[in-house]
């Protein structure tokens, strides 16, 4: 049995000691919407009351730089809804912010005649 140096008990075999939705007090839904692609960073205040060792892992993510919400459940190695929840604590504490990804914009005339260059090209060397 490792500490991931996270504060989470992992059993190198099993994967993680504690269930996922104890972390949360089983609550599944968060009450900021997230998307998967939304960044989230560190305000640099904590949290009054302590939230437990992934909510300090999720701080020490979101210090360096912007993370994704997926990378953070990537690394958390938790549910996306469960760390919505985690990550909706944060915000809700002041110690993270939160920006919706954003739009991809509709493709222009150009990208067309691009990608059907691409297209005559491929086309050539088949």
């Amino acid at each position: 049995m490792t500490d991931a140096g996270n504060g989470a008990w992992l059993d190198d075999e099993a994967g993680r000691l504690v269930r996922p939705y104890t972390v949360t007090s089983g609550r599944t839904r968060s009450e900021v919407h997230f998307d998967l692609l939304s960044l989230v960073m560190a305000t640099g205040r904590r949290p009054t009351t302590y939230l437990g060792p992934d909510c300090d892992q999720v701080l020490d993510l979101c210090g360096a730089r912007p993370i994704t919400v997926a990378e953070v459940a990537a690394h958390l190695h938790l549910p996306a809804s469960i760390t919505k929840v985690l990550l909706s604590d944060l915000v809700g504490h002041r110690a993270l912010t939160t920006q919706a990804p954003r739009p991809i914009e509709a493709a222009s005339p150009t990208d067309r005649i691009i990608l059907e260059a691409v297209l005559d090209g491929l086309r050539k060397r088949i």
